[in-house]
């Protein structure tokens, strides 16, 4: 394998995780609605009077994000506890977004561009950028090609009644 297709090919597993671990949480919604649709943050609220996560942050979500991260590991080649990782990595970095968008005022799934996905792709990647053997150069481009993809691909989950919201 030459260095280019080499690089083009993790690169590829990475996206391939990112979009697993965003995409799971989505669909095991639409799946089973409001059924075991516990939240991370327990309804707890800060003193701000806003909920540290929100109601969609859910216990069922950061599951299946884990459990297809692990699955998608195990098809690429990827050992199966880096895919498990990556998977509470961007579910971390999901919560990280939502804390501060409920920091910021914003309404639970409110659109924040560039927050909704930044730490999300960014932590999990550049934890795990020696497992995954990404450079510096492969996690911006991971970075701007997930957010790229996000943007395109909500408004069509949309349509297909998949998401809430088009973006």
């Amino acid at each position: 394998m030459t260095a280019l297709s080499l690089c083009l090919y993790c690169m590829t597993q990475a996206i391939a995780l990112l979009i697993s671990a965003n995409g799971a949480p989505v669909l095991i919604n639409k799946a089973l609605g409001k059924r075991w649709a516990w939240p991370v943050d327990n309804k707890i609220k800060l003193r701000d009077g806003h909920r540290l996560f929100g109601n969609t942050k859910t216990w069922r979500g950061v599951c299946s994000a884990i459990l297809s991260t692990t699955l998608i590991a195990i098809l690429s080649g990827i050992e199966p506890l880096t895919g498990t990782l990556f998977g509470a990595l961007a579910m971390a970095g999901d919560m990280l977004a939502s804390f501060l968008k409920r920091r910021m005022g914003r309404a639970e799934s409110s659109r924040a561009r560039g927050l909704d996905t930044v730490p999300e792709s960014l932590l999990p990647i550049l934890v795990l950028k020696e497992p995954l053997a990404l450079s510096l150069i492969d996690i911006m481009l991971i970075a701007a090609l997930f957010f790229l993809i996000e943007e395109l691909l909500s408004p069509v989950l949309y349509r297909l009644h998949i998401r809430k919201r088009p973006y």
